[in-house]
């Protein structure tokens, strides 16, 4: 059963976790603490002042954590497990069971929700780990994908919605002078919130899946105003509205540790909100721009860079979206090169296969990505600009790289492969 209790239960089991035995101020304190677990790669257990839910933060802050939640047992395993999932062309079935058995529904404003000023910064309280559902309207289908949400006040929040489903759902049914009807799900399995940072085709439900990532198909229950499916655990399920109202939303520490600017954004109207029967879940606390953030957002790109180079060239050694570029921005790439003008290849594949990549490094296969001063090494001694350097100029990127011009952005691929005829001459010796 996909539950995030049993997950941070088998954290204690295995050493992973750290609690602290007071509450803490949602106002900036917890931050501190949370990048401490990041640091260190524990999951942290806390609560903070205002709120009874148990907050969990890290559950997933470090590679190893995300390849036992994957059951994988390299990074080939957990980049086809996401590969898989986007490919599958009949999608798997979801099993269904009673929400009144699942979720008991709160008196208004009974639950307050742990909602945190991460940064002095931030323009209010925030919730990070939000899953919110959709009907997308031409298709009978669902959209599931992750959102932060700005605490206005108990029944309401401002919602970022980046230009991608959501946002196409919820500017159609603007068009029709409606509300967009959605599910906001809190405290959900890994397995789930990884899910709904894949990006699949306009349609396909992000937790159909879930079977695909973990083993087993996802349990969902269907919410009882607007019938939207949800996971049958997890900390708190919200109905509510995407309204046609706007308000200020932001500024916002994201990926890349750097502020997000203020934009009016639409508002989330709370209709009621439900929490488990029987055994509480833990409300899931994600740091913005910590190693969690960059995981859940970065990984998928990192096997959809992984899928696109290995089509392009022979043999893909390792990648690793580094954590200096967000695990967004900056990419290195080893692989086996068997012909002149496979480093190039391999640059304007990853290009290709992650838009928002805005520098690449491939190098050769005796280079560990994970190694920055290996790949720097490589660089100084194999590379020659006018023959490894791939300029492409206003090319479309990620608009959260502030020296962008809304998203357009220069992009540079660097070849630091040796070159074959004389290869010998740029491998270190052996001691021995």
């Amino acid at each position: 059963m996909y539950s995030l209790s049993n997950l941070v239960r088998q954290h204690v089991e295995r050493g992973y976790v750290d609690r602290l035995d007071r509450e803490l101020d949602p106002e900036l304190e917890p931050t501190k603490y949370i990048m401490k677990s990041d640091t260190s790669g524990t999951t942290l257990l806390f609560k903070v002042r205002g709120s009874s839910l148990e907050c969990v933060s890290g559950v997933l802050n470090t590679r190893r954590k995300l390849y036992e939640v994957l059951g994988a047992s390299s990074d080939e395993d957990a980049y086809a497990k996401v590969i898989n999932s986007l490919n599958r062309r009949s999608r798997a079935s979801l099993k269904e069971s009673s929400f009144k058995e699942s979720y008991r529904e709160l008196p208004s404003s009974a639950l307050p929700l742990p909602a945190i000023r991460f940064y002095s910064i931030d323009g209010g309280r925030y919730i990070t780990s939000s899953i919110v559902i959709a009907r997308t309207p031409e298709l009978d289908s669902y959209n599931a994908s992750i959102h932060r949400l700005m605490s206005l006040d108990s029944r309401s929040f401002a919602i970022r919605l980046v230009p991608r489903h959501l946002y196409s759902i919820y500017e159609t049914n603007k068009k029709a002078g409606r509300d967009t009807e959605v599910a906001v799900v809190i405290g959900a399995h890994p397995i789930v919130e990884l899910a709904a940072s894949i990006s699949p085709p306009y349609g396909v439900f992000e937790l159909e899946m879930v079977e695909d990532l973990g083993g087993e198909p996802l349990e969902v229950v269907r919410t009882p105003r607007y019938g939207i499916p949800v996971p049958a655990r997890a900390s708190v399920v919200i109905e509510g509205r995407i309204t046609r109202e706007l308000a200020s939303e932001g500024p916002f520490v994201d990926i890349l540790g750097l502020p997000d600017r203020t934009r009016s954004q639409p508002i989330l109207s709370v209709d009621a909100v439900y929490i488990p029967r029987g055994d509480s879940e833990y409300f899931h606390v994600i740091l913005p721009g910590g190693s969690e953030h960059m995981l859940l957002m970065g990984f998928p790109r990192e096997a959809s860079i992984w899928d696109g180079v290995r089509r392009a060239v022979p043999q893909v050694k390792k990648v690793r979206l580094t954590k200096g570029g967000g695990m967004w921005l900056h990419a290195v790439i080893s692989i086996k090169k068997v012909a002149e003008g496979d480093g190039k290849t391999a640059i304007m594949a990853a290009f290709a296969a992650h838009p928002s990549l805005k520098h690449v490094v491939v190098v050769d296969d005796d280079i560990d990505p994970e190694n920055l001063e290996e790949v720097e090494w490589a660089i100084a001694t194999r590379l020659q600009a006018g023959r490894g350097l791939v300029v492409v100029r206003h090319a479309r990127g990620s608009t959260l790289d502030p020296s962008s011009e809304d998203g357009l952005t220069d992009k540079i691929g660097i070849d630091a492969t040796a070159p074959l005829d004389r290869r010998e001459m740029f491998v270190r010796p052996r001691v021995g």
